[in-house]
C-alpha cells in the first residue's frame, strides 16, 4: 500500500493514528501550518515505505517519544532509529520502576531486554495514573491532570523538543496516540493559537479509527492485555473528556496558557512554538 493523505491523516502501512497538527483554525483567523508536527500512535511497525515517506516526503527530523521505559524496552528498536538524521527524544509521562533512566543506553546494553527486564516493570506499561483530590472527574480526565501533575517535567520538556526543534518536521507518538499524545498536542495547538474547540475536535479524531487501532495494538504482546481485558468503548476517546479537562485548566490556571506560564514555560518559548506551528 502506498502511503496516501487525505486531509489531516498520513494514511502509512504501520500506523493507523497518524495525522497532521497542520490545517486546524486559529482564533485569530489564521491556520496551523502542515508539515511541522505529527501526531502518532507507536512507530514500531512502519514499513520501509513508510520511513520514506516520512523521512524523505514529510522531512521528518525529530521523533518525540513519550512511552515509558518499560515499552520501549520490550518493543525493541523501531525502524527509525536506524535513520541517520532523525533524532529521537524520550519523555514519559507516566511514573517508572526499576532501576534504569536511559534507555536508550539501556538498550545498548542488553541483548535480550525482555528476558532482562527488572522485576516491577511489566505491571506498569499502561499505569492508571491520577491526579489527587479529583476522584469525582471522570477517569480519563483524573489520568490527564496525573500527567500534569506528576509528569509536569516532561510534560514541559516535549513542548521545549517542539520549541527548539526544526527546520524539519517532528512527531509526537506514544502507544496509541491518544491519551499522552492528546495532552502534549493539546497544549502546543493552544500555545499556536487553536481555540477550545477545535483542540477538542483534533483530540476526538481518534476515535474514527480506535477499532483498527486496539486491533493493532492487541496485537503486539506488550499491549495485548491491556486491549482485550477492555471493550472498544473503554478505549475510545470523548470529546467531553478534553472538553472537561480545558475547563479545569481555566478554573486553576487561567487556561492552558497559565497552566504553561506558571510552571516556566515562558513567553520565548510560547514563542518558539508558535513559530513551529504557524508561517
Amino acid at each position: 500500500m502506498t502511503a496516501t493523505r487525505a486531509d489531516r491523516w498520513l494514511h502509512l502501512d504501520g500506523t493507523t493514528n497518524t495525522r497532521d497538527l497542520g490545517g486546524l483554525p486559529t482564533v485569530d483567523g489564521g491556520r496551523t501550518a502542515f508539515g511541522r508536527i505529527l501526531r502518532s500512535d507507536n512507530l514500531q511497525t512502519l514499513s520501509p515505505a513508510d520511513v520514506r515517506t516520512l523521512v524523505t516526503g514529510v522531512g521528518l527530523t525529530e521523533v518525540v517519544d513519550l512511552r515509558t521505559t518499560a515499552e520501549i524496552l520490550l518493543e525493541g528498536r523501531g525502524p527509525l532509529r536506524e535513520v541517520d538524521g532523525v533524532t529521537h527524544r524520550h519523555f514519559t509521562l507516566l511514573p517508572e520502576r526499576g532501576r534504569r533512566t536511559d534507555v536508550f543506553a539501556a538498550e545498548e546494553d542488553d541483548a535480550d531486554v525482555r528476558a532482562e527486564l527488572p522485576a516491577g516493570w511489566a505491571e506498569s506499561l499502561l499505569p492508571r495514573q491520577v491526579a489527587p483530590g479529583d476522584e469525582g472527574e471522570p477517569p480519563a480526565v483524573r489520568s490527564y491532570l496525573g500527567y500534569l501533575t506528576d509528569g509536569t517535567g516532561n510534560v514541559l520538556a516535549a513542548l521545549r523538543a517542539l520549541a527548539a526543534g526544526g527546520p524539519g518536521a517532528a512527531v509526537v507518538h506514544c502507544a496509541a496516540g491518544k491519551d499522552r499524545t492528546g495532552v502534549v498536542c493539546a497544549l502546543s495547538l493552544a500555545v499556536a493559537g487553536v481555540g477550545p474547540e477545535a483542540i477538542i475536535a483534533d483530540y476526538a479524531q481518534t476515535a474514527e479509527v480506535i477499532d483498527a487501532l486496539v486491533a493493532k495494538l492487541a496485537g503486539s504482546p506488550t499491549y495485548a492485555e491491556d486491549m482485550t481485558r477492555r471493550d472498544v468503548a473503554s478505549h475510545t476517546p470523548r470529546a467531553e473528556s478534553m472538553r472537561r479537562v480545558l475547563e479545569l485548566l481555566d478554573e486553576r490556571w487561567g487556561g492552558p496558557i497559565g497552566w504553561l506560564e506558571t510552571h516556566g514555560f515562558g513567553a520565548e518559548e510560547q514563542a518558539a512554538l508558535r513559530a513551529r506551528l504557524r508561517d
